[in-house]
This record gives structure tokens, C-alpha cells and sequence, in this order.
């Protein structure tokens, strides 16, 4: 089973794209070693303040994928550095 999530983060502190891709560089490399999802930005890459993030967890059943995919979600949330404003799932 394969569990897509797409979650939208506002970066308040991010005055420039070197202040948000070292916020966001840091919260991708933790969760990748933390999680056992793909994780990547697939949006507003030229935005100072907003980023897209795409995650995926693949697993034999789908509860497994999902329960990984929800604690990388919760992880990404807990940062202080960023505001979560939308998140969308597919079950594929």
C-alpha cells in the first residue's frame, strides 16, 4: 500500500530563500533519518514564506504506511519554525 501526503507550511520567519531552504533543509534531513517516508519539496520553491511538502510511505499493509506517514506528520507540525495550513492524503 502506498500513502501520499501533500502538507502545506507557512515560514513567518523566512525573510529571504536562504533563511527558508535552512529552515527547510534541517526539518528534511531529521525526518528522513526519523522516519521511514520520502520527503521533498514539490512547491513554491521561489516563495520566501511558503513551501509544499510531499511525503510517501510504502508498506505491505495500509495501516502500517499511514501510522508512518501520520507520525511524520505530527514530527513536521512540532516545529516551531513554520505553521502546517493544509494537508492532503491519497491512498494509492
Amino acid at each position: 500500500m502506498i500513502v501520499y501526503a501533500e502538507c502545506d507550511f507557512l515560514i513567518p520567519t523566512a525573510h529571504s530563500l536562504k533563511e527558508k531552504r535552512a529552515v527547510l533543509q534541517r526539518v528534511l534531513t531529521r525526518t528522513k533519518q526519523k522516519f521511514n517516508v520520502s520527503i521533498s519539496e514539490i512547491d513554491h520553491q521561489d516563495v520566501w514564506q511558503r513551501t509544499s511538502i510531499g511525503l510517501v510511505a510504502v508498506a505491505s499493509q495500509k495501516d502500517a504506511a499511514e501510522r508512518e506517514l501520520t507520525h511524520a506528520i505530527r514530527h513536521l507540525e512540532s516545529y516551531p519554525e513554520w505553521e502546517c495550513i493544509d494537508i492532503r492524503k491519497e491512498y494509492l
